[in-house]
């Protein structure tokens, strides 16, 4: 359990709200996330590898550490989205042993179709905060995602239970 230091008869309150309100932010992605899938007919593996590629070239190693995919499971992954034209598969210049997966102009595109919006109305949100309340917000998320990040790591080396 979180020890909360109180500095106010509201703390406990406040600690609890942002609880509930980043569950519903989690379940709000999630939604929207899916509905997009659904719409470009993309499983859960596929978003997660675009939206990787999103952030520049990736190797096939890293898309399946981050999918959490086998590597033939990878293979299969990249011929499916290649072929519909949404990433590249290229040699490295440096160690032509490497493959170079990236996003294309139509993933871009898409991108740009379902998550512009979100991503210019977030701009005009941050741009609202003060630099002290960014500062404590990204020190706030920086902290939560290492401790996802955490307990992912530590749920996936326990040994599966028995339902």
């Amino acid at each position: 359990m979180i020890e909360i230091k109180s500095s106010s008869s509201n703390r406990a309150d406040m600690a609890a709200a942002i609880s509930l309100a980043i569950m519903r932010w989690q379940d709000a992605t999630q939604a929207y996330d899916e509905a997009v899938g659904a719409r470009l007919g993309l499983n859960a593996a596929e978003r997660q590898c675009l939206g990787l590629l999103h952030g520049g070239a990736q190797s096939a190693g890293a898309i399946a550490v981050a999918t959490g995919l086998t590597p033939a499971a990878v293979t299969a992954l990249i011929d499916r989205l290649e072929a519909r034209g949404l990433l590249t598969r290229t040699r490295s210049l440096e160690d032509r042993r490497k493959v170079v997966i990236e996003a294309t102009d139509l993933t871009r595109q898409l991108s740009a179709r379902y998550y512009g919006a979100i991503a210019r109305d977030g701009e005009r949100l941050i741009a609202s905060f003060s630099d002290a309340e960014l500062a404590a917000v990204q020190r706030f998320i920086t902290a939560a995602l290492d401790l996802q990040r955490e307990q992912l790591a530590r749920l996936k080396a326990e040994a599966p239970q028995a339902g």
